[in-house]
């Protein structure tokens, strides 16, 4: 009896690893590079690292890109900055979709939006790449437009034929002034995803 209660035991696995549907991944996109630190276009990376710094964990260097875990209440969280550059997101979050086993459901893309306001956040479940390189490399690589994305306003105050160039810029002084206060609402936004549910979220965050 002792010898099967024993082996009973050891084939049993953690819960969470039982139930895929506690598994999330959430991607920022942006591009590597000190040159692109600061830049709108990396707003994902950005939410992503003041994440990491706000719950004191680390990125390591994996295939494909800069991996975190998170433990939230039951859930994983594994946050992934891919190393392809933007246009090549999508083989990176394959892989790691794969590799991790999270559902569909559970993949929460973050991007900057030029078509929102500065600092707006908006959760959509689907929707067209809208002319991002990043969402339509996902897109392609997923085969459907069917996927939780989270987009970051960086406004469009440029003038006509910079838009690369203001995309690819740093942020100007007043937006430097209010990020903090919207990477902080932005990491709400990430918890209460895995926490409440894709709908609940928009509800709460959407326009906010």
């Amino acid at each position: 009896m002792y010898r099967f209660l024993l082996k009973l035991f050891k084939s049993k696995k953690p819960k969470e690893d039982q139930d895929p549907m506690k598994n999330f991944l959430i991607v920022g996109l942006g591009n590597i590079g000190e040159k692109y630190e600061e830049t709108r276009h990396n707003i994902g990376f950005k939410i992503l690292d003041h994440f990491a710094k706000k719950e004191a964990f680390s990125f390591e260097t994996q295939k494909l890109g800069a991996i975190a875990t998170f433990k939230l209440k039951g859930r994983t969280l594994i946050l992934l900055k891919p190393s392809t550059y933007m246009n090549l997101s999508g083989k990176a979050v394959t892989y790691w979709l794969t590799k991790e086993k999270v559902p569909l459901e559970n993949l929460l893309v973050i991007t900057d939006d030029l078509n929102l306001p500065f600092g707006s956040l908006r959760l959509k479940t689907k929707g067209s790449d809208g002319g991002h390189n990043g969402l339509k490399d996902i897109q392609d690589k997923l085969n459907t437009t069917k996927y939780n994305r989270f987009r970051f306003g960086i406004s469009d105050a440029f003038s006509k034929g910079r838009q690369v160039d203001y995309v690819l810029g740093e942020w100007g002084e007043t937006e430097k002034e209010q990020l903090p206060e919207r990477l902080e609402k932005s990491v709400e936004l990430i918890k209460s995803f895995a926490l409440a549910g894709v709908n609940n979220t928009m509800n709460s965050f959407n326009g906010k």
